[in-house]
């Protein structure tokens, strides 16, 4: 294996920087680094912690241009899309400056003895194994409720992201926050395993794959270390009869066709009812058509390549499969090195890789069924339970739907998003675990009962 990792524009190939890979001398010394941080960071009051968070969001607030430019040209995302990736993560950390030290407040709880409570107490070193469609984002909001809750934290970002991996530590450096109290790892992920396996990690956080999340829950499970897995995901995104097309129609596609497709929870299998297939198609087929591509830097630009070119062959697979079983191409299913023109399929069935798969990219394949209760049906027959999204006017009857899709998330008349506000993650073969919200900083803390009689 080389001895750097490069990383190269997607658009145009160009090589941007080349980076050296870390030893493995230099990882087992920042994993000690941030083991010793961290008997000094845990004894900081919360409430000063939390304060560090404001000056993070006036630094990315400062550097929104140079760190907007630098997501676009490592992965390939619109201008635009990067500047919103980067706000985002100022709202993240104003909410957990705000709120963590109520989240992480004593819980009064009334018992037998004179004084009983709740504490939440930080772990340790917390490793982070993060992917490179939303580069900022992902990692903010592991690293953000990790280290106000009193951790440390080590980030083993994708290597194509690499600069922006090492920007996000020197954004927290320059907050002040203590030395080794956020590092990045540029290595490979037989030391990452490694490092998993010694005493000093006390949990991981991964976003990726659904075969790298089972091997981090193997290696996890086997050292009896928390994991919180937020994996793939096949969401489903239910048309009903009523819906208002004209309102809406900017979310579904905005919801498909979002990052060039390259999210977890992007509306990846379109089921529709055949009162409102036909308008549905039309509408939808036209807004997909007039998406503009173009190079990710220009302002008017709505859609660019992929991050990578063998992320666009193995979706010109996935669509090859289900041409091959029977599917129709209405628009798009062209390929240029790293491009992939947003693509619409009808006839589509449930052995195809479309339906059974994740597609991460600008893929949509429309189901045609009768009514809701074959929509739910269609919707829940995956494997993955992520996110659910579902539109109609009549908002009643879709509220009595919830508790029938066991997913972990379920949007009316809007696309599956992240909040800060509210907990994040799946079930089934989405990973388990909770990120966001005060249920997203309880994830790495020992939550302590304490009974005090005197």
């Amino acid at each position: 294996m080389s001895d750097i990792i490069k990383s190269v524009n997607p658009y145009n190939q160009e090589t941007i920087k080349s980076y050296p890979l870390n030893s493995t001398e230099e990882v087992f010394s920042k994993l000690k680094i941030a083991k010793n941080t961290f008997n000094d960071w845990r004894t900081k009051d919360v409430s000063k912690r939390a304060l560090l968070l404001f000056e993070v969001g006036n630094i990315l607030e400062e550097r929104l241009e140079e760190l907007s430019q630098l997501i676009t040209l490592e992965m390939g995302k619109p201008i635009k899309e990067s500047r919103a990736e980067i706000n985002k993560c100022v709202f993240l950390c104003d909410f957990y400056a705000t709120n963590a030290d109520a989240f992480l407040a004593d819980q009064i709880i009334e018992t037998d003895a004179q004084e009983s409570f709740i504490s939440y107490d930080p772990l340790g070193v917390i490793l982070a194994v993060m992917p490179w469609n939303y580069p900022f984002w992902q990692v903010f909001r592991f690293a953000v409720p990790t280290l106000t809750a009193g951790n440390t934290a080590l980030l083993k970002h994708a290597s194509n992201v690499s600069g922006c991996a090492l920007a996000i530590q020197e954004i927290f450096e320059e907050a002040g926050y203590p030395k080794g109290c956020f590092q990045t790892l540029i290595t490979d992920h037989k030391n990452i395993e490694a490092i998993l396996k010694e005493d000093s990690i006390q949990a991981v956080s991964l976003t990726g794959s659904e075969k790298a999340g089972r091997t981090i829950a193997k290696i996890a499970g086997e050292n009896l270390k928390k994991a919180v897995l937020e994996l793939g995901g096949n969401n489903a995104c239910i048309v009903l009869d009523d819906a208002n097309l004209d309102k809406y129609m900017d979310t579904m596609v905005k919801a498909r066709m979002q990052n060039a497709g390259q999210s977890c929870i992007a509306a990846k299998r379109f089921i529709v009812t055949e009162n409102i297939y036909d308008a549905f198609l039309e509408q939808f087929t036209a807004k997909v058509k007039a998406i503009k591509y173009g190079d990710p830097l220009n302002e008017e630009t709505e859609i660019a390549t992929l991050a990578r070119e063998d992320l666009a062959e193995d979706l010109q697979k996935q669509v090859a499969d289900a041409i091959s079983k029977g599917a129709k191409v209405i628009t798009g299913n062209k390929r240029d090195k790293a491009y992939f023109a947003p693509t619409i399929l009808t006839n589509v069935s449930k052995n195809m890789d479309v339906f059974k798969e994740e597609t991460f990219g600008p893929v949509a394949p429309i189901f045609k069924v009768k009514d809701l209760e074959e929509a739910i049906a269609l919707a829940t027959d995956s494997r993955f339970g992520l996110g659910t999204m579902l539109f109609t006017e009549d908002t009643e009857t879709a509220t009595k739907a919830i508790s029938k899709i066991p997913d972990g998330a379920f949007f009316i008349n809007e696309m599956v998003k992240s909040d800060p506000r509210l907990p994040f993650g799946g079930t089934k073969a989405s990973g388990y675990g909770r990120e966001l919200s005060k249920e997203g900083i309880h994830e790495f803390v020992n939550i302590k009962t304490v009974y005090i009689q005197k």
